[in-house]
């Protein structure tokens, strides 16, 4: 049988979102993502410009072209900011063994285990915490090393019944973590195709009664623009930075964080015995020093961090 092989090259940044994306054309078959690692490629391929490659694979039917275009449109944002390359299309004999073995069940610091959707896994204890995702979010590749950290960081500093701000919510895999962790959850993004996925992720944890979810940015975040860059982004709500939250998490650049320091210390309570937290990744090492110099001129201390290679997350307090 033959097959459609979808190939399209990206950043480290960007290869969490071009799976996001992939959700949302619906399709839910093999994703394989290798890195790019110089002489000692993964890809047995040349040294290429981009971080990583993901391929995916459709069948060579009726319904093909339809889905390709679809998978177009939704990266051609990315495409247009620098992020991925053109989407490459071939057609193969057969998938490599490596997309045809996926893995539908990881663990997460040492109570998340997330599963595919159609996974009937049973709990060994009662204090696992299962989050099922559609393959093509977290299966075959694992999940991106920012959302990893993120999720360890939470699992330490969630208590029942805060009130939490999920800035940035991506895929939902967070808000739906911090639901099961037993606290409140304000999901926002500013892009509509994260707000679906985040909306379709709660819905399928049967999570809505503690997660909202919906289109805006914290404070001037709102002004900024697009999290890709490009386009101006029209008629996003603002939320308002008025103390309301006992934690933030926020999975975004590097440049946003350092944007919305003000407005994170604005929007966190300060007055509460184990609030006023901020967890803040999806940046490398070499930003460590710029975001906590920034965040300490905005009355923060840091408290807490992990690290999966090249990658950080870090719990910040407000200093009372």
């Amino acid at each position: 049988m033959q097959w459609i092989e979808l190939s399209v090259g990206t950043t480290e940044e960007a290869v969490d979102w071009v799976c996001t994306l992939l959700t949302q054309a619906k399709y839910s078959g093999d994703v394989r993502i290798a890195k790019y690692n110089g002489l000692n490629s993964k890809l047995n391929q040349p040294e290429s410009e981009w971080a990583f490659k993901i391929c995916l694979y459709l069948a060579d039917d009726i319904h093909a072209n339809t889905i390709i275009d679809k998978i177009d449109d939704l990266l051609s944002p990315l495409q247009r900011t620098g992020m991925s390359s053109n989407l490459q299309v071939a057609v193969v004999e057969e998938k490599p063994d490596s997309a045809a073995k996926v893995n539908h069940l990881h663990r997460i610091g040492k109570r998340f285990v997330i599963l595919s959707p159609d996974n009937d896994y049973i709990p060994d204890t009662s204090e696992e915490i299962v989050i099922k995702l559609e393959t093509s979010l977290a299966f075959g590749s694992g999940l991106h090393p920012a959302t990893i950290l993120s999720m360890k960081l939470l699992e330490r500093h969630v208590l029942p019944e805060m009130n939490i701000l999920d800035l940035g919510s991506g895929s939902g895999i967070l808000s739906v973590a911090i639901a099961k962790l037993g606290a409140n959850v304000l999901a926002i993004d500013n892009d509509q195709v994260a707000v679906q996925a985040t909306q379709d992720a709660v819905d399928r944890n049967g999570v809505e009664k503690l997660v909202k979810v919906m289109e805006g940015s914290l404070g001037h975040g709102s002004t900024l623009g697009h999290w890709m860059g490009g386009d101006t982004i029209d008629k996003v709500r603002a939320i308002e930075a008025q103390h309301n939250f006992d934690l933030i998490v926020a999975n975004i650049f590097a440049r946003i964080h350092i944007s919305l320091a003000s407005d994170y210390q604005q929007a966190l309570r300060q007055n509460s015995e184990h609030g006023g937290i901020l967890i803040a990744a999806g940046f490398t090492s070499d930003y460590e020093e710029a975001i906590t110099t920034t965040f300490s001129e905005n009355g923060f201390t840091k408290i807490d961090c992990e690290k999966l290679d090249d990658w950080m997350a870090i719990a910040y307090r407000i200093i009372k």
